[in-house]
């Protein structure tokens, strides 16, 4: 699934132009569009960037896009965005929602990283509402019980209202 042309008209503002190097080298750049679709794609399915299907563009720009978009804001603002488009439209529903934390294995020297049994690390938290569409994400180090991070997470949300 695509973005529809509205949701589009919606986000193409938040994302950056490209900037060109210096001296003029260099591909131009992929359609941001059909990246965020691939993007959100991933998002989406949780599935490995390298299974990203060929209708997208490759998953390696994809992948470099995501974390520039993540560094740089971009993709919070997105997410925002979307779901304050889908909260306007009636398509998020907030009634009855779901939480959930993974351990992530630090790599890197990553700054949200704790101690724990299973080694060094950080929690990813998330909630989604109850057709699967994400409405917050929360990192935290890895050290604190899930339970203890859920006010963070909710508070991290992306939609206007908090979910019942």
């Amino acid at each position: 699934m695509n973005l529809a042309n509205e949701q589009w008209e919606v986000l193409e503002p938040l994302i950056p132009e490209p900037s060109r190097r210096a001296d003029g080298r260099g591909r131009p750049w992929r359609d941001s569009r059909e990246v965020l679709n691939g993007i959100l794609w991933v998002l989406r399915t949780g599935a490995p960037w390298r299974d990203l299907p060929g209708r997208y563009q490759p998953y390696q720009t994809c992948h470099r896009r995501f974390q520039r978009w993540v560094e740089q804001g971009v993709l919070a603002s997105v997410l925002e965005a979307l779901a304050e488009d889908l909260e306007k439209r009636g398509n998020l529903d907030l009634s009855e929602c779901f939480i959930d934390g993974i351990f992530v294995v630090a790599k890197k020297g990553e700054t949200s990283v704790g101690k724990t049994k299973r080694g060094k690390g950080t929690k990813l938290m998330a909630v989604v509402e109850c057709s699967g569409l994400p409405v917050s994400v929360y990192t935290a180090s890895a050290s604190p019980h899930e339970v203890t991070l859920v006010e963070e997470t909710l508070e991290a949300g992306f939609a206007s209202s908090e979910p019942e």
